[in-house]
């Protein structure tokens, strides 16, 4: 267990995880939010799940499990990327398979992940994209401090056209 709240706690990513990514990475309607394309094989997800093992500082990033503390069952994934130690700032990505949405599981990882950013890494601030449209997450980040600082105009292009991103900022105080 590596970060803890109430419900939740947040662990590395293991060998065994390939089998619930593979099921979430191919699902297409992941595919507009994550940007992918194409379907991800298990090869290519276990590659992935021993990238993570990398160091934060030579990756950049760095990528957890969620959990529910009382049955220990992996519910999501967030993901710290472009991790900038010059600017002090890292960008935010969190998944939370279908039935466990609207729980509260994604605003406790997300505010155990924002604790860690701030108190552990040390850094100034949090950003995050979210479809104009995705009026879940955009909830999610808004309910965990973060606020709006810019539309990005068409900025994915998706089947039914080009669609807008909310551009979402957290800073340490």
């Amino acid at each position: 267990m590596f970060l803890h709240g109430e419900k939740i706690f947040l662990r590395a990513l293991e060998p065994s995880d390939v089998e619930l990514l593979y099921q979430w990475e191919n699902d297409p309607e992941i595919w507009k939010i994550s940007q992918t394309v194409t379907p991800y094989s298990k090869y290519t997800l276990k590659q992935f799940v021993d990238s993570a093992l990398e160091d934060i500082c030579s990756s950049k990033q760095a990528r957890f499990m969620i959990n529910i503390m009382h049955s220990k069952q992996t519910v999501g994934i967030l993901d710290i990327f472009d991790i900038d130690f010059l600017n002090s700032r890292a960008g935010m990505g969190i998944l939370i398979d279908k039935k466990y949405r609207n729980q509260d599981i994604g605003a406790e990882a997300v505010m155990l992940a924002s604790n860690y950013i701030f108190n552990t890494l040390h850094l100034h601030q949090i950003y995050c994209n979210v479809l104009h449209n995705n009026n879940i997450s955009f909830k999610l980040f808004e309910k965990c401090g973060f606020v709006t600082i810019g539309i990005k105009k068409d900025w994915t292009k998706t089947s039914n056209g080009f669609e807008d991103v909310i551009m979402l900022q957290r800073i340490n105080n």
